[in-house]
């Protein structure tokens, strides 16, 4: 089998518009990868074995370098639930043991200044309360 240049340049094509219908954002590597084979047969030519070797070896780096590099953004938002303890706030909406309620900051926590939350006792809306705990999207505070 003997691909083209512009063969390799339609996959790259080809799996970057099914990375666009299904999202998984992997097969956007794979579609880089034949790009830069396409782009590196305009170049110097491969026969097909060096082709395979070098969009699979694009490709995976690519992916690598994704989950290392890009995929931090991920584990930085555990970093600011922590950041989130120990913040105090006023209730907004009162909370009974258990139940929802909704608590306002004077500067924004996590990127929001009111944030739902849950309580092990009851709090009055106007009351000052303390973060003791991040659960998920919900805030678990006390009195402060």
């Amino acid at each position: 089998m003997d691909m083209s240049w512009y063969h390799w340049i339609i996959l790259g094509l080809v799996l970057g518009v099914l990375e666009l219908m299904i999202t998984s954002f992997y097969v956007i590597w794979f579609g880089i990868g034949a790009l830069l084979v396409g782009l590196a047969m305009l170049i110097l030519p491969m026969d097909f074995t060096s082709q395979v070797v070098l969009w699979t070896l694009a490709s995976i780096g690519m992916t690598i370098v994704w989950i290392k590099v890009f995929k931090q953004s991920d584990k930085t938002h555990a970093g600011q639930a922590d950041a989130a303890l120990g913040e105090f706030g006023v209730m907004v909406r009162a909370v009974e043991p258990m139940g929802r309620g909704e608590v306002r900051f004077q500067k924004p926590v996590m990127g929001s200044d009111t944030w739902p939350c849950v309580s092990d006792e009851a709090i009055v809306a106007g009351q000052r309360v303390k973060v003791v705990a991040v659960d998920g999207q919900l805030l678990r505070v006390g009195k402060s």
